[in-house]
């Protein structure tokens, strides 16, 4: 059933890719018609060639392969909305059938509406925006308590050394009391990482540091990334809970694992502030169930780009940003970093700066 599924999906895929083929080749003025639209498939071809070959070449190579392959995606979901808006305006007499073939005015608005948008979008995603909460509980902690969270850093490839250098200042600016990071360090391959040596900007973080899995860990062999979480400083929550300064931090093994503890065996007899660091925010009445004080996922990105913000909002209880069900408080991450094209569109790249105070101070 699966497989069916992914090679419907595919077909789907392709079918959309022969429509923007299409309208290129449409739009496009005699004698540029073959150069535009082998153009296009050249850099979806390229997209690809990055998914087969990433692991096999210089890793510098690799980079440029994925950047530039990943950002068809991005393009192709641009063009796709552009041609279909601009077929049914068409259509509505409200433009100019001329306009979308044989036309290089045409051809121009259509590469410059795409254009405008992925450069401004990576422009958006390179901001990094600072989200603060502050929370008074009524359980007693050592101290008030500044807790740096974020999630989905998807270092390698495309999110270099250098960019975690400049998250970790981010970081160390807050002058946290602990740090949290909710899944996804790694993005598909522990190469790059392991190669720019990136576990000494780790070292570099000024506070505590937990982690949990995420589902990228495992599909970059999640032994090795646990070794260098290791090597970082980085201690990891797999099923199991630490205790800091009043406040009980529980780390699930992320749900692409064979199995899993359930919360509330993993939340019994803890008695102080109860945060609970799961990647995938599903099932989010499991927290509640089990008197949970704060949740903090990651994992949706929000889409990372609109429309697809719609379907994570539609598939998520809370696709992003803060939530509340009963006692127990949420915040779901749209990320720090990023799976594929580095660009934002419609949805940001975060993290958060958690103020816990106690009513007993």
């Amino acid at each position: 059933m699966r497989v069916t599924g992914f090679l419907g999906i595919i077909a789907f895929v392709l079918v959309l890719t022969a429509y923007v083929s299409f309208r290129l080749w449409r739009i496009s003025p005699p004698g540029w018609k073959l150069a535009v639209t082998g153009l296009f498939l050249l850099w979806m071809a390229v997209m690809f060639a990055g998914f087969a070959l990433m692991e096999r070449v210089p890793v510098g190579m690799a980079t440029v392969l994925y950047e530039v392959g990943n950002t068809w995606m991005i393009a192709f979901l641009y063009l796709l909305i552009v041609f279909l808006l601009a077929d049914m305006a068409a259509l509505c007499h409200l433009l100019p059938k001329s306009l979308l073939r044989d036309s290089a005015p045409g051809l121009f608005s259509v590469v410059g509406i795409v254009g405008i948008t992925l450069i401004l979008g990576g422009i958006h995603y390179h901001h990094k925006y600072r989200e603060e909460i502050t929370l008074v509980t009524e359980k007693p902690l050592d101290r008030p308590l500044t807790i740096v969270l974020a999630s989905d850093l998807h270092l390698g490839y495309h999110n270099r050394k250098a960019e975690l250098a400049r998250w970790i200042d981010l970081i160390n600016k807050e002058k946290p009391d602990l740090v949290l990071i909710g899944g996804d360090i790694i993005d598909m391959s522990l190469r790059p990482v392991l190669e720019g040596s990136y576990a000494e900007e780790f070292r570099r973080l000024e506070a505590p540091v937990w982690t949990v899995l995420g589902n990228h860990e495992y599909y970059s062999h999640v032994e090795e990334a646990e070794k260098f979480f290791q090597e970082a400083g980085i201690r990891l929550l797999k099923d199991s809970v630490a205790h800091f300064k009043g406040v009980d931090i529980i780390g699930r093994n992320d749900r692409t694992a064979p199995s899993r503890a359930a919360l509330t065996d993993l939340a019994k007899g803890l008695h102080g502030f109860t945060l609970v660091l799961n990647h995938q925010p599903y099932q989010l009445e499991e927290a509640e169930q089990a008197g949970i004080d704060f949740q903090f996922s990651g994992h949706t990105h929000r889409g990372q780009v609109w429309p697809i913000s719609w379907f994570t909002d539609a598939i998520f209880e809370k696709s992003w940003g803060r939530h509340a069900r009963g006692k127990t408080q949420y915040y779901v991450s749209s990320g720090l970093g990023i799976w594929g094209a580095k660009i934002r569109v419609g949805t940001r790249s975060e993290y958060l700066v958690l103020q816990l105070n106690s009513s007993h101070d």
